[in-house]
């Protein structure tokens, strides 16, 4: 529970962090990127596996991490285990998932819609540090270890500047 509290706490931080006066040019977008929980892995021929009830757990827990912070997007991708993890976010916040394909990363109509705006989005292993890349615009983090699901990559862009933290909460 201490964890999850400092994990709040940082989030909070880095969300005041930023609160200048802005201008339609330097709009704070913000997003925070999480890897599925805990899936089933009791048939390795299932490609698209629900949550195990630790995997449940932390997703309930994913919710109570952004309780306070306000939250414009909830997306995820077509996946169980994805949507099973951002549906306690998304009822939390009364937002519906927007699903989005890990093949098609921060194209031009996702920067728009999200300009400004705060989002979490659910993704994988490999799909989570590349759409991060993609918005750095380096190869800056590479997949995360299959038994690693509490790490939180927070993106905030104002202007110009791209800012990048990552947490581990478990």
């Amino acid at each position: 529970m201490i964890k999850y509290i400092r994990a709040i706490f940082v989030i909070c931080a880095l969300s005041f962090s930023g609160f200048a006066q802005e201008t339609s040019d330097n709009q704070e977008t913000t997003y925070f990127f999480i890897r599925h929980a805990e899936k089933e892995l009791g048939d390795p021929t299932n490609r698209n596996p629900n949550l195990t009830e630790t995997g449940r757990n932390r997703a309930e827990n994913w919710s109570k991490v952004f309780a306070d912070t306000t939250i414009d997007f909830v997306y995820s991708t077509d996946y169980l285990r994805t949507q099973q993890t951002a549906a306690p976010i998304a009822k939390s916040k009364k937002l519906v998932i927007t699903s989005y394909d890990p093949r098609n990363l921060y194209d031009q109509e996702f920067r728009s819609k999200t300009k400004g705006k705060t989002s979490i989005i659910v993704g994988h292993s490999n799909s989570t540090p590349a759409f991060v890349n993609k918005i750095l615009e380096q190869k800056k983090y590479t997949s995360i270890d299959e038994k690693e699901h509490g790490k939180l990559f927070i993106i905030k862009i104002v202007g110009d500047t791209i800012t990048d933290t990552v947490l581990t909460i478990n």
